[in-house]
Formats: structure tokens, C-alpha cells, sequence
């Protein structure tokens, strides 16, 4: 009983006490830069999650074959084979997604969420803990990149998910669908996400 209630701990502490973007500031390059829409924060946080939880399968697996002096390489190429089967899959059946992300896709191999979740947890500790683990984290960071997505896409375009809910000719903050934009939705949604994080707990 206690070890299914430490399991479900650890997987919400990856959502909200540990979450990678809005608490450890964890992957900050895909959430800035393809974070546009919704659907481009949805898409980069679901590829993220499925790399995130085979490489810790794989590691948590093989740990002890791997000898200590290679063990970052060791991961950096698991990890890397994980993001070429993700890089090939959206190219052949989401072509659009595949354009939209463009180079954070292979940028996800050097993701210090993925790596260190790989050094810090996955090398020490069963499969079944890792695999939580990284549903946790990955979890976590596939709602921060949607909202976050979700937020821009909102105020700079009047739409969500590419359904539009005010008129083309509306005037809306097209600065939060540009660069800057990132910055400032990702500040206040930081501070929204901790205060309310901090009211739960």
C-alpha cells in the first residue's frame, strides 16, 4: 500500500511540486521557441514524454551493464535513438507538425529533463519507479508546453487549437505569438502555476 501511495506521489511531483518547466526551469529552448499554439506545445510535449519514458525504461534496465566511465554517452545515445524514431514517425504520418517544430525535434536529445531524469533516477532505480518517474516529469512538461502554447495562441491570434473564436478583423496581442511573447506568457503563467501550486499543497 505504501509503495503504491509513494508511486502515486512521485508521479504528481513531476506534474506540480517538481514540474520541469514552471518549477525546475527544465527545457527551456522547445518551451520558448515552438511554444506558438497549442497544438506545436502539445505535439513537442508528447514526442518529449514518449523519449522520456523509453529511455528511462532502457536505462533502468541496462544500468548495470553500463560502465561508469561511458554512462553519459551511454545515455545521450539511447536517448538519441529514441528521438530518431519520433523524428521519422512525424515526418511520415504529421507532416505539418514535422515542419512546425523543425530543429527542436533532434534538439530533444540534448533536453537536460530527458538526460537528467536518465543520470539522476533512471540509473538508479527499478523500471517500474522510472517508468512513473517519467510519466511524471513528461506529464508535467506536455501541460506546461500546451498551456503555454494555449495562452499565446489566445491572446495573439484569438484562437485555440486553430479554432478561432473571435472575428480575423479583431484586434488581438500579436506580440505573445512572437519571440517575446514566450518570455512574457511563460513569466506569468510561472507565477500562476507556483501560487497555486503553493494554495494545494
Amino acid at each position: 500500500m505504501s509503495e503504491k501511495l509513494n508511486q502515486k506521489q512521485n508521479f504528481l511531483k513531476g506534474i506540480i511540486k517538481d514540474n520541469p518547466v514552471f518549477v525546475m526551469l527544465l527545457g527551456m529552448c522547445p518551451t520558448l521557441g515552438v511554444t506558438s499554439s497549442a497544438f506545436n506545445g502539445l505535439g513537442m510535449g508528447v514526442a518529449t514524454l514518449f523519449v522520456l519514458l523509453m529511455s528511462n525504461i532502457v536505462v533502468s534496465l541496462i544500468k548495470s551493464q553500463i560502465p561508469a566511465k561511458v554512462r553519459i554517452p551511454a545515455f545521450i545515445i539511447i536517448i538519441a535513438s529514441f528521438v530518431t524514431i519520433v523524428e521519422m514517425v512525424l515526418e511520415a504520418y504529421l507532416p505539418v507538425l514535422f515542419e512546425q517544430l523543425g530543429i527542436f525535434i533532434p534538439l530533444i536529445v540534448v533536453n537536460c529533463l530527458i538526460l537528467g531524469r536518465a543520470e539522476a533516477f533512471a540509473s538508479k532505480n527499478n523500471m517500474v519507479s522510472s517508468i512513473i518517474d517519467a510519466l511524471g516529469m513528461g506529464t508535467g512538461f506536455t501541460i506546461a508546453l500546451t498551456f503555454l502554447g494555449a495562452a499565446r495562441e489566445i491572446f495573439g491570434s484569438g484562437s485555440i487549437f486553430d479554432l478561432r473564436f473571435v472575428s480575423e478583423d479583431a484586434s488581438t496581442l500579436i506580440l505573445f505569438i512572437l519571440p517575446p511573447g514566450a518570455f512574457i506568457a511563460l513569466a506569468y503563467l510561472t507565477v500562476l502555476f507556483n501560487r497555486i501550486a503553493t494554495k494545494t499543497s
